[in-house]
Order: C-alpha cells, then structure tokens, then sequence
C-alpha cells in the first residue's frame, strides 16, 4: 500500500487533504462512509466519514478486523457473507447490524467490491451509508420524481447558462416538443410568436439576485397549437446547493387562456351592463329630439366606438305614418347627430347635420332599417365604405380615418322604425364582432324610447307653437293715438297656455288682453284660444272688463280641470283713459311720461275657473305719453328669486326716458334673460297713448 504504513495513510485521510467534495453534495447529505480492508479483513484506511458514521477515530480503527470492531454479534449470518463475498473476489452489498462506538446499534447499507493494491494484492473496498438515511432519500428521490413526472403543472430546470436541464411531462406536451428536443437547448428556441425575451429577462434576473418571481404571464403559441395564441402564469425559482452555489433556475407554468378569456368575458359583459346603464341616464335627459340624438352618440364614444352618428327617417320627423323605405326601395334619412373620439382623423361630420339625404335599397342604412335588424361589417372595405355614404368623398374621409370595422343598427320604438344608430371603430380598435351587434341592439332599442319621446314632444311642441303663434295679434296701423309693440318667447323645453291680444274696439277704443292657462303642449294651447276666442266676441259686444271676466269665468267651467289667469284692460287713446280687471294675473306697469313707473294696485279676485268670486274693475286715466306694460309670470319668475324681486326688476327696466316700444321690449327681455331660452313662455304687451287727459284719476267701476 502507501509508504509509511496505515497510520499514515489514515492520517492523509482524516487530514486537510482531501478529494474536491465541490460537486458532492449528495454524498455529503448521505454520509457515505468508506474504509479498505486487507485480505485478512484488517481495516487499513479509515476515512473521516467513516468515524463521523460509525464514531471510531482512526486510531481505534485501524488494524481491527472490521467485522470485530462493527458487528456486534461477530461474523454471523450476513456478517460472514460479506466477509466471505469480499474475499472471493466478488461484489457484496446488503444491510447489516453496525455497532456504534457509543455502544448503540443502527442499520447501515454496505457495498464492498475487491480492488487491486500495490504489489499484486488485493483489497476490499467498502462503502457505507446510514439504512435510515438512504430509504428517506430514496423516498424523497421517488416523491420528486413522481410529482415531477405525474404533475399536470408544467415543470422544468435551466442550468446557469439558461438552457434546459430537466423537462417534465406536462411541459413536454405544452411546448408540444417531446424532452429530448428541449435538453440542452435555450428557453425559446422552440416556441414561435411568444414573448421569449421578457422571460429571458425573468430568467436572467431570478438567477441574479435570487428573488423568485410569481404569476409571470406570457403571451404566445406554442408547435402544439400554432394557430391559436395561448396565456400561461409562469413562476421562477432559484435552486441553490448546499453551499450557497446557484444549481439553476426552476420554472413552473400553467395555461391560464380559459382562465383569462373567461375574465375578458366577464369584464366585457361588466362593461356592456356599464355602458347600457350609462346610456339609460345620459340618454334623454330632455325632450329635445337633436339633443336627445347628441347624447346617444356620446354614451357610445369613446367607449364602445370611436365615431358613431345617428340618422332619422325624414318621414318619421314631418309626423307622418309613411313606411320607412318608399316604393322604390330608397329612404331619405336627416343625420341629427355625429360624434368622434378624441384624435380621430376626422371633421366633426361626414355630411352636413339635418340635411336630408336620399339613401338607395342597396345601402346599409336603408337594409337595417327596412329589414329591422343590425347590419355588422367586421372588415369594412373601401367598397363597404361607399355603401355606408352618400358620395366618393364621404367614403375617402371615413377611409382616411382609419375605419375598418361598422354596425349599423335600427332605432325601433313601440313597433316603429325611426332611423338608424351607425357606429364605427378606427385603427386601433379591435372590430366589432356578434356580442357587439347584441349590446348594439339592446343600446338602440333603450335609447329608441328616448329618442321616440323627444320626436313626439318635438311634433306635439311644434303643433301647441304653431297653434299660438296663429293667434299672435295683429297690431293697428297708421294710428296716431297709440303705439303697441309686444313679444312673445315659447318655453325651451315646453311650450306653455300664455297668450297676448290687441282688439279693436267700437269708437276708436282698444282692448289689451295678456293671460295664461295653466299647464303645459297642446291642451293648454287649445284652451287659451277657446278664451282668446270667447273674449273677442264678448269684447266687441261691448262688454266691460269686469263683466267680461264673469261671463268667462263661468265659461271655463266647461274647459275641464285648467286654471287660467287673464288682465283685460279697456282704452281709450283719445279720450285718455283705461279701464282694467284681473282674473288673479300680475299687474300691469304704468309708466308716466316723466318717466315714473308704478305697479297698478287692481282689485284682488281669484284665477278663471275658481267661481264665487265677482270681479271688479278699475279705471284710470292716461296722460299723453303715458305707457302701460302687460307681462305674464314667465317675464317675472326666476329660480332662487320671488315674484316681487322680478316684478320690481321689471319695474326698473320700464322705468326712466322713454324710448321706442321695440327697444323697450327688447331691452326688459335681454336683461331679464328672456329673450332666446326661457325656462317657461313669456308675453310680454307694451301700449303707449299719444293723446289724452293730462290728470290721473282713479274710480271704481
């Protein structure tokens, strides 16, 4: 053997020089233990795993008959098989009952193999482990291997240059690329139109520093299914040995693209509720039809569209009964509304809003509408486009703008079709598909009652306007006595019962009229002209004021439920006086030729339609230069202010030099905020008498 005897080459073995154990961390965790015997079986190399397994130094070791010194009972049974085994030449291992140098006994795995020494010799070398230790090792080795192998998680092992060192199964059929091909070769390299580079980076930064990474997803496809892309939530570890060394990066990834577009789904519908829910409030707030259509196009951009418009059947808007397409398959729509998100490449409107446009069978708008169903192009093309416009240039200005993708919509409200909803996404978007042409449907049919709504308010407001303003009155001319001006404005939103009336009377004298019937539409506008009506003829028969108002108040008694309000005054210009009764109006503003003004203090007496009530009248005379000013409560009446701030606002504005009747009426209406919305009608009846009696008197009539 070696110079120098046993102790010798014990000592070189329990001392600083030692084998490289860098890589032995298994070995290290087994504890295996290894010593030489001779061929009498006298232990000749005692190693330090040796005395760590069995608890003998070297000095107490060397030169025993190893199975003396570690079987308990002496060579029996197993004992002496090993022993025998070894001395023939032949491999041995089994399990055998070792003595501790503690006095304990435990189970140790042994292999012994004979191995040539120095000088034709031979020797048994033997190696030995705790029986404990291996079958827990064994175990954890079977564990591993079993979970790696059966797991449906996709698992896998990168060495320190990135490339693959181990594949499980679940991997394997993921990438679609059997292990064989993956081992040795870098992440990626198998996997086509994948973000390999931000796992590279992954990769790269766990294997840096040791942090692990969670839920890492990565979008792509992979040779197993190439036509379709996928999502997986990666995870990455760093496996260290027991030194400290970093062994490689572990990965484990699971295909979560069921997972993800089941989520897409749900955030789509949460959105579609989202949007259906917002038009519901943001659609209709008022019963303008082209602000109603406004609305519509803005619940809808940007958030489900980027250019969306909304076009009316002309026949719907003139309050007719016409089928939607004529007889020769065409339909003439009015685009009330247009709107584009912000950045999109084009002007405000493809076509002018409100203009009339004739539409032929074989355009998309007249085919919704006249089949009641959406019409969806996922991929508009050019030729798309120009089904979609009314010219070349329309059709150039939607292409230029990058639409690719269109759904047209019908507006269906209580069984009628009132026009189309168009809707268009740009470069950028993605095109609508089938679930877009639903939540287009349910969008339209909820919005269509809105839209229903304002176009009946807007005939109806229409209908109640015309009727006033066909008993506006017509006001004297070349007279030198008397001058009269007045204006009348229609409530915004709806047109109200409020009326003005000059009359000519018998004698040269005239009758000024101002009331309101309470409410609001047609009825309203109805019931004022049956009062405008009853008063004329009544005022020609010479009827005073007063008694004017009895005969009809007891007239409004067959009016229905509605309440009117009425000032009736009498003058005479050339006489210079005027006799006036109230019905439970304001009162008027008398305006002397100084310039003073005075609200009239008139006998109290109730609205027409209350009864029980007499009226009374009285009369008072005007100086030349004189101007009286008749106004209904729509002049007067402010938010947030009473009545009396507005009739003493009102005062002040007729007040001071005098001026024209024109100018004055403009004036007290511009000032007041009256003269292009007001919130509720406004009348407004301005006279001013030329000549009359200088004193002002006051009587009872």
């Amino acid at each position: 053997m070696v110079d120098g005897g046993p102790e010798r080459r014990a000592g070189a073995m329990a001392g600083g020089a030692m084998p490289d154990r860098s890589s032995g961390a298994l070995t290290d965790l087994m504890r295996q233990a290894v010593f030489v015997q001779d061929e009498s079986g006298a232990i000749i190399l005692w190693g330090p795993e040796a005395q760590l397994l069995f608890g003998y130094p070297p000095e107490r070791a060397l030169g025993q008959q190893a199975a003396d010194l570690l079987l308990p009972d002496g060579p029996t049974g197993p004992a002496r098989e090993w022993q025998r085994t070894a001395r023939t030449g032949r491999e041995w291992a089994g399990v055998l009952p070792a003595r501790h140098a503690d006095g304990h006994t435990r189970l140790v795995e042994v292999r012994s193999r004979p191995a040539p020494a120095p000088g034709g010799a031979v020797c048994i070398l033997s190696q030995a482990a705790d029986a404990g230790t291996l079958r827990e090792l064994a175990s954890d080795l079977a564990l591993s291997t079993g979970l790696i192998n059966q797991s449906p998680v996709a698992l896998g092992l990168f060495d320190t240059d990135l490339n693959w060192r181990r594949v499980n199964p679940a991997l394997a059929r993921l990438h679609g690329v059997p292990a064989s091909e993956l081992i040795g070769r870098s992440f990626g390299a198998t996997l086509t139109e994948t973000d390999v580079s931000g796992v590279g980076e992954v990769l790269r930064r766990v294997l840096e520093t040791g942090r692990p990474v969670i839920d890492h997803r990565t979008t792509g496809r992979t040779p197993a299914d190439p036509d379709r892309d996928h999502v997986w939530s990666a995870s990455f570890y760093r496996l260290d040995e027991p030194d400290g060394r970093p062994l490689g990066v572990a990965m484990s990834a699971i295909d979560v693209s069921e997972r993800v577009r089941a989520n897409n789904e749900v955030a789509r519908a949460r959105i579609r509720l989202a949007l259906i829910a917002e038009a519901g409030t943001r659609v209709g707030t008022t019963l303008d039809l082209r602000q109603t259509a406004h609305e519509l196009v803005r619940a809808a951009v940007p958030r489900y569209a980027d250019l969306a418009g909304v076009d009316i059947l002309d026949a719907v808007l003139g309050g007719g009964a016409a089928p939607p397409v004529q007889r020769d398959g065409s339909a003439v729509f009015r685009l009330l509304a247009f709107a584009g998100g912000e950045g999109t490449a084009l002007e405000p409107a493809a076509r002018d809003i409100g203009s009339p446009v004739t539409f032929g069978p074989a355009r998309i708008n007249t085919q919704a509408v006249r089949h009641s169903r959406p019409i969806l192009l996922a991929k508009a093309t050019a030729q798309g486009l120009r089904r979609l416009t009314r010219d070349e240039r329309e059709a150039r200005l939607l292409e230029s703008a990058g639409v690719h993708s269109v759904l047209v919509t019908p507006l269906i409200a209580r069984g009628e079709v009132l026009g189309t909803l168009t809707l268009m996404r740009t470069t950028g978007s993605r095109a609508f598909d089938e679930e877009d042409r639903e939540l287009a449907g349910e969008l339209a049919a909820r919005a269509a009652i809105s839209v229903d709504n304002a176009r009946l308010y807007t005939r109806e407001r229409n209908t109640a306007l015309t009727l006033q303003r066909s008993l506006l009155p017509q006001l004297p001319q070349e007279r030198s006595d008397i001058e009269i001006a007045y204006r009348y404005r229609p409530a915004v939103s709806e047109v109200g019962g409020d009326w003005i009336d000059v009359l000519r009377l018998p004698g040269g004298r005239f009758g000024l009229v101002v009331g309101d019937v309470m409410g609001k539409g047609v009825r309203a506008a109805a019931i004022m002209g049956q009062l405008r009506s009853t008063i004329r003829a009544l005022a020609r028969m010479g009827v005073p004021p007063a008694e004017l108002l009895g005969h009809l108040d007891g007239i409004a008694e067959f009016l229905g439920d509605s309440i009117a309000t009425c000032l009736y005054a009498e003058c005479d210009p050339r006489e210079g006086w005027c006799e006036l009764a109230s019905a439970g109006h304001l009162p008027p503003v008398l305006v002397q030729p100084d310039g003073r003004g005075e609200l009239l203090r008139l006998p109290r007496a109730v609205p027409l339609g209350v009864g029980g009530v007499p009226f009374l009248s009285v009369r008072l005379r005007l100086a030349p230069g004189a101007t009286l000013a008749l106004f209904t409560d729509g002049l007067v009446e402010e938010r947030g202010h009473s009545i009396d701030e507005g009739l003493r606002a009102v005062l002040r504005l007729l007040e001071g030099p005098a001026g024209s009747l024109e100018e004055t009426c403009d004036t007290v209406l511009g000032i007041r905020g009256r003269d292009t919305a007001p919130q509720d009608d406004v009348a407004l009846l301005v006279a001013r008498v030329h000549r009359g009696g200088a004193d002002s008197e006051k009587r009872s009539a």
